[in-house]
């Protein structure tokens, strides 16, 4: 296939009609992204080989719009996982790193919060390992937390001024909490996060999940070949997939290799370790 630009046209020609289709509506895509004022660049212009390679015509109509950014998928199962917490009350995303799974729930949240579809957002994690043993170490129960929430910060400052984000943490609009501290509530009007869920075990998954309250929404994600749970334990996140997939309200989006939107070595690495760890057996 060749593409030649001449003055403000471009013209493709292939020996496949499919892939000449496919190379006009990825360069249309762009046009529009440009055409509305939003800049192009390598990444933008990976994400929408992704989208059509993955048979998504393009992603504006699922664009979350916050106060700091515009974000939108860059892969066909990130349109899919947007579609899936639009839809579900219940929804879990499993897959590597950098494959958008806590950074597009975090968007949506705020973009619901923003609507006034929910009073508040709460993100939580395990702390430090499965027992959350957070004694041992050092200062208040914050300093002893924010090391491992500090993901969660990080996303939320993408989406919302610092000013505004401080003063919605401040005023309980925004809660980031360790798992520990859902026990016992019932959290409603809200839209509720549990990151890396691979670490917890099938009792804390069952004590999180029961907390979903009336007009609430629920994002458990987690990377199940990434757990730091002691050998022969079993993870909560594998444990309640397999109990709930397939239960109505219920949806489960699995992301691989091809969905990492970090630095193109992010994807080599972690093809890199699979392979050793298939060669090893």
């Amino acid at each position: 296939m060749s593409l030649v630009a001449r003055g403000n046209e471009v013209y493709i020609q292939g020996d496949a009609d499919e892939e000449v289709r496919a190379a006009a509506a990825v360069l249309e895509d762009l046009y529009g992204r440009v055409r509305s004022g939003r800049s192009v660049g390598r990444e933008e212009v990976d994400a929408a080989l992704r989208m059509r390679a993955g048979g998504e015509q393009r992603g504006r109509e699922l664009e979350i719009r916050t106060e700091r950014r515009v974000v939108a998928p860059r892969s066909a199962n990130q349109a899919a996982y947007l579609r899936a917490l639009d839809s579900h009350d219940l929804v879990f995303a499993l897959g590597p790193a950098g494959t958008g799974k806590t950074y597009l729930a975090v968007a949506a949240a705020v973009a619901l919060l923003r609507q006034s579809r929910v009073e508040r957002i709460v993100l939580s994690r395990p702390a430090v390992e499965a027992g959350e043993r957070l004694g041992f170490l050092p200062g208040d129960l914050k300093e002893k937390v924010d090391p491992y929430l500090r993901p969660l910060y990080d996303a939320l400052q993408d989406m919302l001024p610092e000013g505004k984000l401080q003063a919605r943490i401040e005023t309980g609009q925004i809660e980031i909490a360790p798992l520990a501290y859902m026990r016992g509530r019932t959290l409603n009007n809200a839209v509720v996060i549990l990151d890396e869920a691979q670490n917890t075990t099938p009792s804390q998954m069952k004590m999180f999940l029961t907390r979903l309250g009336e007009n609430s929404h629920m994002v458990v994600t987690g990377d199940p070949t990434q757990s730091d749970l002691p050998a022969g334990m079993p993870s909560g996140l594998a444990d309640a997939v397999g109990k709930l997939e397939g239960v109505p309200g219920i949806a489960v989006v699995r992301f691989d290799q091809g969905d990492i939107v970090r630095h193109p070595l992010v994807s080599a690495i972690i093809h890199a370790y699979e392979a050793a760890q298939r060669a090893a057996g």
